[in-house]
């Protein structure tokens, strides 16, 4: 049963890792003004945050860790409300 548990934890963890990294390089590929124009924080402010957050997990391996789950939720209010607007 634990084995299971691992298993899970472990493709919970490398999926939330790509993630992660799927917005940090987004986020890098984006031109600043096409974040100007949308109502959010500036593109260097999103390049901390997701470099932070990609950082922890790479620490902190655990998918169900506090900053991990910070981390992911600062990526998908990035995918959902950056990248949503700007693909538009």
């Amino acid at each position: 049963m634990f084995e299971v548990q691992s298993g899970l934890l472990m493709i919970l963890s490398i999926v939330l890792f790509v993630v992660k990294g799927f917005a940090l390089v987004d986020c890098v590929t984006r031109r600043p003004s096409q974040l100007d124009a949308l109502d959010t924080l500036p593109k260097q402010t999103w390049l901390i945050i997701l470099g932070l957050a990609l950082a922890a997990h790479l620490v902190l391996w655990n998918p169900l860790g506090l900053l991990n789950l910070i981390g992911i939720v600062a990526a998908l209010v990035y995918l959902a409300q950056v990248r949503g607007s700007v693909s538009r």
